[in-house]
């Protein structure tokens, strides 16, 4: 996930694989359940690390960091691999 739109989606789809409201999700992490629709919806300008970790508990999710690496895009991949 690159945006925080991408994150938003993310945790609407966890949410709802649960079978758990956002009425429910937000009251149990402690954010306003319009800052949580507005997030999941990609309308959220920022969404703070505090709600974010707090949501991401509530859902049984956790946030990992992935270094990019420089192996470039499909295109380059394929044409890397024709050429070995």
């Amino acid at each position: 996930m690159k945006t925080l739109q991408e994150l938003g989606e993310a945790v609407a789809i966890r949410r709802q694989a649960l079978g758990l409201k956002q009425g429910d999700v937000a009251t149990r992490s402690g954010v306003a359940q319009e800052s949580l629709s507005r997030f999941e919806r990609g309308r959220s300008a920022e969404f703070g690390s505090r709600k974010l970790l707090a949501v991401l508990a509530v859902l049984g999710m956790e946030l990992h960091f992935v270094s990019e690496g420089t192996s470039g895009s499909l295109d380059e991949l394929r044409k890397e691999r024709g050429a070995a």
